[in-house]
């Protein structure tokens, strides 16, 4: 047990070994707290009211826009869009966006190892507009080479990656991409939901037009999310969804909007997922990306290492655990991964299995039933809980009646 692990209440009695952390992390204490304090203390509808709860809520949700904005490096609170999650981020910038500035013959270049949320939302546009997608293909550990790249040409509108696969782990050079696409006149758009919560983050170092995230990657509750965008592409964008306090004055013919962020913030926010998210950034920032990555690195090495000494053990991605980001994907010969993660939650061991939303990826890779397992790890985690990882993982097959 390591010294945060007492922080998390559904940690704590060390009875579970969690390495799902890809799909949501645990929250601890204070942002529970902090959530259940704004109930206790100032509910009330932000943005609306004149009295003292309303006011207060108001400066807390605010407050919570400044403090994201400081923490992924943006110019200022007005490039923050809050919405519930990486997926309507997402959907909010290939629709107002796209439907906007993509036409016929347009190019919109996505990587194949996107998660659906990068990709279906593109699709959509595409048909909406009559631009066309064109596929980046990874090599074999995740990364895209230069031969590849090279596809973000002339006619290219949009590129949309992930800055981390939630499959392979392969952090991917953003700002190397984001040059390209601006030296063609493009935008990037950066799926940001596996990267934020393990490294820091500067959105104008990396020169991102758009980056989405969601909060219950990263500590905060879920139903709160993050939509950066550069304020002078917001101040150009329509809407995405209309109705109550984006607007600035209504007629029964027409409307006029708020000023960005709020026209893209339609009906009650989601004030406490904002206040919990803040607070888990406060959590995050004193825990510290220097010992994140050094202690995942260190998990990572041990998982890998152990699971080698188990026969009939696949992984996939990079073999250096430094470019897996804490995410580790496999599969056992002959054992359906949905088995795989029944047999080792007997054993109180959590870990994803099935196709992780990247349907795409895993026709690509040739996983076997287009399916693999995932541990994912955090740095709440421990080595002891990975040995107990490796323990339930070596009875799986056994368990299904293969000999050794």
């Amino acid at each position: 047990m390591n010294d945060f692990v007492k922080d998390f209440p559904i940690l704590a009695d060390g009875r579970y070994v969690y390495f799902d952390n890809a799909a949501t992390t645990q929250r601890p204490i204070q942002v529970l707290e902090a959530v259940d304090d704004f109930y206790k203390r100032e509910n009330a509808n932000p943005l609306r009211g004149l009295y003292e709860w309303s006011v207060k809520a108001t400066e807390d949700y605010e407050a919570a826009r400044e403090t994201v904005a400081s923490f992924i490096g943006a110019a200022s609170a007005q490039e923050i869009v809050f919405t519930r999650n990486t997926t309507e981020s997402l959907n909010l910038a290939a629709y107002s966006w796209g439907n906007t500035y993509l036409g016929p013959g347009d190019e919109i270049v996505v990587s194949v190892s996107e998660h659906h949320s990068n990709i279906l939302p593109w699709q959509a546009a595409a048909r909406r507009t009559g631009a066309k997608l064109v596929w980046l293909e990874c090599a074999e550990d995740g990364s895209y080479p230069g031969s590849e790249l090279a596809k973000i040409g002339p006619r290219t509108k949009v590129v949309a990656i992930a800055q981390v696969s939630n499959v392979l782990g392969q952090p991917k050079p953003i700002r190397h991409i984001a040059d390209l696409a601006h030296k063609n006149g493009a935008v990037i758009v950066v799926d940001g939901a596996q990267s934020v919560p393990h490294m820091k983050v500067d959105v104008r170092e990396l020169d991102a037009d758009f980056f989405a995230f969601s909060g219950h990657k990263m500590l905060a509750p879920m139903g709160i999310g993050v939509l950066y965008a550069k304020k002078e592409l917001l101040e150009k964008m329509p809407p995405f969804l209309t109705g109550g306090e984006m607007i600035e004055y209504v007629t029964r013919e027409d409307a006029t909007f708020a000023e960005v962020p709020h026209k893209f913030e339609a009906g009650t926010v989601n004030a406490a997922g904002a206040v919990g998210l803040a607070a888990a950034i406060r959590y995050l920032s004193n825990v510290g990306f220097d010992f994140i990555r050094s202690h995942e690195e260190k998990l990572t090495t041990l998982l890998m290492r152990e699971m080698a000494h188990i026969p009939h053990v696949e992984l996939y991605g990079s073999r250096d655990p430094a470019e897996h980001c804490g995410i580790v994907t496999f599969n056992i010969d002959g054992c359906h991964p949905h088995d795989v993660s029944s047999i080792m939650d007997t054993d109180r061991v959590c870990i994803r299995a099935g196709h992780h939303c990247a349907q795409p990826l895993m026709q690509y890779i040739n996983a076997p039933m287009r399916a693999t397992c995932r541990a994912s790890l955090y740095f709440y985690n421990t080595e002891d809980e990975v040995y107990r990882f490796a323990e339930s993982l070596g009875k799986v097959r056994g368990e299904l009646g293969y000999g050794s």
